[in-house]
């Protein structure tokens, strides 16, 4: 399975407002709910006002369309990088699932999810 690194660093925030939103960007997710407006995005590209906001992010997608018949792709990353102390942000779109770590440990995911026998791209 080819993981491709993204070329961004990224932030996590938490907004006030769907007005926050600046929807002409490249590269962002959000969700709403019942208790919270989430934005991930590049942090060249955050709103200038959050209520909280975590950078420092890099990030990686399972390349490809994943059909969602498939089961434990992402149950098997999270395994890996959670068995070597790795935490992760994951997002997912109808296509695939996008998944963060923090900068400090970016290369780390990535070699030991080599080591597992992932194509790092």
């Amino acid at each position: 399975m080819d993981l491709k690194r993204l070329p961004y660093q990224f932030s996590v925030c938490k907004l006030n407002s769907l007005e926050d939103l600046v929807p002409d960007k490249e590269f962002w997710f959000a969700a709403r709910t019942d208790e919270e407006i989430s934005l991930v995005c590049k942090t060249s590209d955050c709103p200038s006002e959050t209520l909280e906001r975590d950078d420092g992010w890099k990030g990686f997608r399972i390349e490809g369309v994943l059909d969602f018949s498939l089961i434990g792709i992402l149950s098997k990353i999270s395994s890996i990088l959670a068995e070597n102390k790795i935490g992760i942000f994951a997002v997912s779109t109808y296509n695939t699932d996008y998944i963060l770590v923090k900068e400090e440990n970016f290369e780390r995911a990535m070699e030991v999810l080599a080591n597992e026998g992932y194509n790092v791209i």
